[in-house]
């Protein structure tokens, strides 16, 4: 995003031609074939298109690189080879990043691929969103507060979830986001320029927030010609009307949200992190759920035919804060006192439970009670298996592979499986390992456990741990394994008792700058009786 404030244009300027390359019916890589352009950007030098998977059948959207033209002014002053391959680079990494906030990366072309021309410098593939373009949703009128929270709100959980694992979306730019049939705002276009960064994407969360409430987009105003939206009235400082100005009803958390994200840095109240946008968002929006027994504000929409409240033949008036304050207060009673009964009956059932033999073990895949008076710890060379109660993905660097998929290890089904992300070195290169850390309800002994795993040449330490969190330099080597077959067991005779194990990976599988490893199932064995 351009730090400088973007000048308002009369008029919208005109689309360039698009050169041969990159026509509608186009075909890239001998496989997606161009239907229709549906937006650019040209401070990434990028076209948006709506594409066919040719040999899938399917549609999907097509972020095509272009080579500069002649005399074109950019942000930096990078090669366009360099420029590209930045993009690329950054486009690959994401390839493992998956969000229902933003759409999937399914392919990614290179320069010199075939059927690539040669002024295309880089290509993205992504799922199609359907539904709407934003300048197509504000079209037929404003929406209503808490529907423009609640659309934003998936889109601000996918930048923090991407932020996290050190990547960009690029949502400041209108074109790259569309709507879906069911009101969310979703990333539809990969590859942002090259010089973005996640504090773009708060500002970018802020600009669809503020367009979705006022049918103005607030950043460039060319690219709000080019989106077909208005640009954002300001007030002779410069400084951008809040949505409560320009419509009813707007909540003034959302005009502070839209401030805070859009001001200026160091400005009171200024919005640094997309976790802050999704946070306040999601306290917006639960905060409508729970006053939904009172009537809406007005704000300008009619209601529709499925809102409770029906606005015909209604008269409005000044909301009463202590009527609404009373009726709080009364509701929330009546739900503590309801938590309370429940409360004691979940206590009672709970001590019918363990009265009647204790928590199952898990014996070759189906639960089964102790036998009345077994302890939970019984030192012997072999015995039935343990079920992990608890497992996360444990990276001292804060950046877990995949934290998601973590439970797949214990979920006893070989079809799925946890894996690391890809590098390009190997370990300690990059860091100095990933791992799996799996907790039990209480001290274990056991006396082996066996990985099931394709990764061939993964070496994996088996480490015990005092807490899940534990620094790493508190956890305690039991043993170490090499990968070879798809079920390697690893023997813990003469281990003592813990209740949480690490299994760290200190080596990738694979070569050639791709290092990986997958973790299908982790099966643990207790001393037997």
């Amino acid at each position: 995003m351009r730090s400088t404030p973007a000048v308002d244009l009369p008029t919208a300027p005109a689309v360039p031609p698009v050169p041969s390359g990159t026509i509608a019916g186009s075909l890239l890589a001998s496989r997606y074939r161009l239907r229709t352009r549906v937006g650019t950007d040209p401070a990434a030098c990028a076209e948006f298109w709506r594409a066919e998977d040719t040999i899938l059948r399917r549609d999907v959207a097509v972020t095509v690189l272009r080579r500069p033209a002649p005399g074109a002014v950019l942000d930096d002053d990078l090669s366009d080879v360099d420029r590209a391959e930045q993009m690329v680079v950054r486009a690959l990494r994401s390839g493992s990043f998956e969000h229902n906030g933003c759409a999937r990366l399914l392919d990614v072309l290179t320069p010199g691929a075939a059927s690539v021309p040669d002024d295309v410098l880089g290509a993205a593939v992504t799922e199609w969103v359907p539904g709407r373009s934003l300048g197509e949703v504000v079209a037929d009128g404003l929406i209503k507060p808490l529907a423009a929270a609640r659309a934003v709100a998936p889109l601000a959980a996918a930048a923090e979830a991407a932020h996290r694992h050190g990547l960009v979306l690029g949502c400041d730019h209108p074109q790259r986001v569309r709507i879906t049939p069911d009101g969310r705002a979703q990333l539809c276009f990969a590859l942002p320029r090259s010089d973005v960064t996640p504090a773009d994407d708060v500002r970018g969360l802020g600009a669809v927030l503020y367009t979705l409430l006022t049918s103005h987009w607030p950043l460039s105003s060319a690219d709000a010609a080019r989106a077909g939206l208005a640009a954002a009235e300001r007030t002779p400082g410069g400084a951008l009307l809040p949505p409560s100005e320009l419509r009813p009803g707007v909540p003034v958390e959302l005009d502070t949200l839209t401030q805070g994200t859009l001001g200026p840095d160091g400005a009171p109240g200024h919005v640094h992190t997309a976790a802050a946008v999704q946070r306040l968002l999601t306290e917006v929006v639960a905060e409508d759920d729970r006053m939904a027994l009172f009537p809406p504000a007005h704000d300008g929409v009619p209601s529709s035919p499925e809102d409770v409240w029906q606005d015909r033949g209604r008269t409005v008036s000044p909301p009463d804060p202590q009527r609404r304050r009373k009726m709080t207060i009364a509701l929330t009673a009546l739900g503590a006192a309801v938590l309370m009964v429940l409360g004691y009956l979940g206590v009672q059932l709970g001590a019918m439970f363990v009265e009647s033999g204790g928590p199952p073990i898990v014996v070759e895949g189906e639960p089964v009670q102790p036998a009345p008076g077994q302890p939970q710890v019984a030192p012997a060379p072999a015995g039935p298996a343990v079920g992990g109660l608890a497992v996360q993905v444990y990276d001292q660097g804060g950046d877990p592979d995949n934290s998601e998929r973590a439970t797949r290890v214990i979920d006893r089904d070989p079809a799925t499986a946890w894996n690391t992300s890809s590098y390009y070195q190997q370990f300690p290169a990059y860091r100095p390992g990933v791992g799996i850390m799996v907790s039990f309800a209480s001290a274990v002994q056991l006396s082996e456990l066996t990985i099931q795993s394709p990764s061939r040449g993964t070496v994996i330490e088996v480490r015990s741990a005092p807490s899940a969190d534990a620094p790493f330099s508190e956890t305690e080597k039991i043993a170490e394994v090499t990968v070879q077959g798809s079920r390697t067991p690893v023997s813990l005779a003469g281990s003592q008792p813990v209740e949480h194990v690490l299994l760290w990976i200190t080596k990738l599988s694979g070569r050639d700058g791709e290092y990986s490893s997958e973790i299908g199932e982790v099966e643990f064995r207790r001393a037997g009786a």
